[in-house]
């Protein structure tokens, strides 16, 4: 186990860059796995979770080369290249590989078992499993295919028009890989845009698809072609650097590079809200993903309502959004996100039971969190989880107190922000 020792050193000033887009990072793997040709990977985030997709790739003959540290060559030969595992495909704690997987694996003829790590088994698959039966692939699980390990054997796909209950990119995406396998039209319906990072990147390999807004649509039967893909720093890194920035006096840092997809900024949107001054310069595009600086500035900052159609667009960055609303004042409402449940640990329990060994005053509520502020935060002793999102959000928390906070468990954060303790020396 792993113990970090986080301890404020004065103000953050400089200019970084943040990881490549973890999101991303698994597209670009599967997409270059089933495309036909070589497709090239630059800026690749070397954490644990996408080591892992590349690993269940390479398990289905798919040749992967690493080239340096963050690039990678991928070699399709498209759908038909992949082959029986004879393992099994092991997702470590990635909720993005297991159910973008699930959708590749619904249209393969072969066998394949699917587990992932405790994190893994107690998230619900069920809301792929039963759209994925109702296209025709056969999958088995514990307690009716809801729960890993999971069994598939697919092929013989059609397409359906589903409905989908939540907002969701992973299941969207899952669906819409399972579709290009499948006949006739395939349509996904949300209750609000998720994420659309599947349906910008399949169009840069040459797959013709429909999005407008909430829906999405595609034929079955499309190739897709192999290209280059150079991905974006990660916004949901960048959101630590912003919340850190914003809450220790005399910041200003700037995040180069960093991924701008409109349906990703929820949480420059919120931060902006609660009187963060953030400015944001967009560069250029990388694969059809907008990419800019962002220049964060320390601020006095002021508690707000985060709800609505707000949530989908920075349901990963609300534990770091707690920590800076800690530091507002007032009172801090975050609403409509019992999506939170479901993620690696329960976030919503876990951010507000962790804030609160610092000093913090948050409220669980079933569907977010009441964080009332400006509060002194003290040093303690908290503990990532198992959880990323969670070690991070603490370790922020810690430079605003005076003698910091150790982190059990920090190990975690190299799943999605490896190198996450040097770049502070480096600010």
């Amino acid at each position: 186990m792993k113990i970090m020792d986080m301890k404020p050193q004065g103000s953050l000033k400089g200019e970084v860059r943040v990881p490549g887009d973890k999101s991303i990072s698994h597209r670009a793997v599967m997409f270059g796995a089933v495309a036909m040709g070589e497709t090239q990977v630059d800026g690749f985030l070397p954490g644990d979770d996408c080591w892992n997709t590349v690993a269940c790739f390479r398990q289905m003959g798919v040749q992967i080369r690493q080239e340096g540290p963050t690039s990678l060559t991928v070699t399709g030969r498209g759908w038909k290249g992949l082959r029986e595992p004879a393992n099994l495909l092991d997702v470590g704690n990635s909720g993005t590989a297991i159910r973008l997987l699930l959708g590749v694996l619904a249209g393969c003829s072969f066998h394949s078992v699917v587990v992932g790590d405790q994190s893994i088994a107690r998230r619900p698959m069920d809301r792929v499993i039963q759209p994925l039966r109702q296209m025709g692939a056969r999958i088995d699980g514990r307690e009716n295919g809801s729960f890993t390990p999971l069994s598939v054997r697919g092929g013989n796909l059609h397409g359906i028009h589903y409905v989908s209950p939540v907002a969701s990119a992973q299941v969207k995406s899952c669906l819409l890989l399972a579709g290009l396998q499948g006949t006739g039209e395939t349509i996904v319906e949300e209750p609000s845009q998720s994420r659309d990072h599947t349906e910008r990147m399949l169009s840069s390999f040459g797959v013709e698809l429909s999005a407008e807004g909430r829906r999405v649509s595609l034929q079955g039967g499309q190739t897709l072609i192999g290209r280059s893909v150079r991905v974006p720093g990660d916004i949901s890194s960048a959101a630590f650097l912003m919340v850190a920035a914003l809450i220790v006096p005399g910041s200003r840092i700037t995040i180069r590079d960093v991924g701008l997809n409109p349906t990703r900024t929820g949480v420059i949107d919120a931060l902006r809200s609660m009187g963060g001054d953030i400015n944001v310069q967009e560069t250029g595009q990388w694969t059809g993903e907008p990419v800019g600086d962002v220049t964060v500035t320390y601020s006095e900052l002021q508690g707000v309502e985060i709800s609505g159609d707000l949530i989908p667009r920075l349901i990963d960055e609300i534990p770091v959004l707690a920590v800076a609303a800690t530091q507002a004042k007032g009172t801090t409402v975050i609403k409509d996100a019992a999506e939170l449940k479901v993620k690696e640990t329960n976030r919503i329990d876990a951010t507000a039971q962790e804030l609160r060994k610092l000093g913090a005053q948050v409220e669980e509520t079933e569907d977010g969190l009441i964080i009332h502020g400006k509060t002194d935060l003290t040093r303690a002793l908290c503990d990532s989880r198992g959880d990323h999102r969670i070690g991070m959000a603490v370790a922020v928390a810690g430079l605003a107190t005076p003698k910091g906070v150790q982190v059990q468990n920090a190990e975690a954060i190299d799943i999605s922000f490896p190198g996450f303790e040097a770049i502070w020396s480096h600010l």
